[in-house]
Parts: C-alpha cells; structure tokens; sequence
C-alpha cells in the first residue's frame, strides 16, 4: 500500500512538473505573440500615413482616401487590442497554474518553503505585483495592450477632427474639440474592458485561495 501511494505521489510530481514546464512555454509563445500583434498593428499604421503622405499632393483625393483608410487602421487596431488583452489573460491564466504548482512544491518537504516561498514568487504567488508598484491606474495604462490603444485613440481622433473639420463644415476648435472626445472614448473602453478581463482572472485566484 505504501508503495502504490509512494508511485502515484511520484507520478504526480512528475506530471506537475511537466505541467510547470508547459505553463513556462505557453509565457513564452504568449509574450512573443503579444510582440508580434503589436509589430503588426504599428507596421499597418506606418504604411498608412506614408501613404496618406504622398496623397496629400492631391487635394481631391486625399479626403476619400484617408475616409478609406483610418477607419480600417482604427478598426484593426480594435481587433489587435482586444486580442492583445486576450494573450495578457491567458498568460496570466499560465502564471496562476504555476502559482498553485508551487504550492504544492512547499508541501513536499520542510526546507520547500525556504526555495519555492510565497513572499518571493511571481505573481500572483507573491504577496505584491512589482508592475503595480505605483497604483493599479498606472499600472492598466502602462500594459502593451494600452500603449495600442493609445495611437488607435488619437488614429480615432484624427480622423473624427478631419471628418468634422472638412465634411461637415465645423470651426477648427470644434473640430479639434470633436477629436479629443473622439479619442477620449475608445480610450475609457478600453481601459474598463482590460481591467473587467484582469480582474476576472484576480478574483478567480482569490477565490481559490481563501477555499485552499
């Protein structure tokens, strides 16, 4: 009997190691992707006002043109941003699975919680997220999801300041005041819409703590 328990313990530790392992990988692959969604979103962007510049030595064009053109960037920004909160989930869903992995390795022997100690491990293991050093507000708007978010809220803006400014006829304050509430909205979304997923995932852990 011992010796069937001593197997299945065995077996366990071995597969919640391979398990840590695979939850490390998927980190990677996840961050990489983050990188790489964001490369291609401002890549996208780039194009466009390079393009927007040389339309610009044609007048009556140039008004179709960027009407054609910020809204698909401003709309592919929104697809990047939403799967970029989506790769910050999921890598937090990685980071919480090894976090309950290391709780058992504090099980496994006295000396455990000296190595595998709660207080120095990554969040949400440990007792304070070094990202959030300076307040959860600073640390949402500092995430590579917000820093998108923010150049496709001014790609918004601009285009809602010209669409005001050159279709309907507004005074130039108007317009640059349109603009700024134009940029302003995307911008608050997104920011209730991250913090909404985020807190999911913290609440999650929470409560699997208090129930352990």
């Amino acid at each position: 009997m011992q010796k069937d328990d001593d197997a299945r313990r065995s077996a366990l530790l071995s597969a919640m190691t391979t398990e840590h392992f695979v939850l490390q990988t998927a980190i990677s692959v996840t961050n990489a992707e983050l990188a790489s969604r964001a490369s291609v979103y401002v890549f996208a962007l780039s194009s466009a006002l390079v393009a927007m510049g040389f339309a610009m030595d044609a007048p009556q064009a140039f008004m179709p043109f960027v009407g054609t053109v910020l809204p698909a960037v401003f709309l592919l920004g929104v697809f990047t941003i939403q799967r970029m909160v989506d790769i910050a989930a999921e890598n937090q869903q990685a980071h919480i699975g090894i976090a309950r992995i290391r709780a058992y390795y504090r099980t496994l022997h006295p000396d455990a919680e000296v190595y595998f100690s709660a207080k120095r491990g990554r969040w949400p293991d440990g007792d304070r997220e070094p990202s959030l050093w300076a307040g959860a507000i600073i640390g949402y708007l500092t995430t590579g999801a917000s820093m998108i978010a923010f150049i496709n809220a001014i790609v918004a803006g601009a285009g809602v300041t010209l669409l005001t400014h050159y279709t309907l006829g507004a005074g130039i304050v108007v317009a640059l005041l349109a603009g700024a509430i134009g940029a302003a909205m995307p911008l608050v979304l997104f920011y209730l819409y991250q913090r909404y997923r985020i807190n999911e995932l913290v609440d999650e852990w929470e409560a699997d703590s208090e129930g352990a």
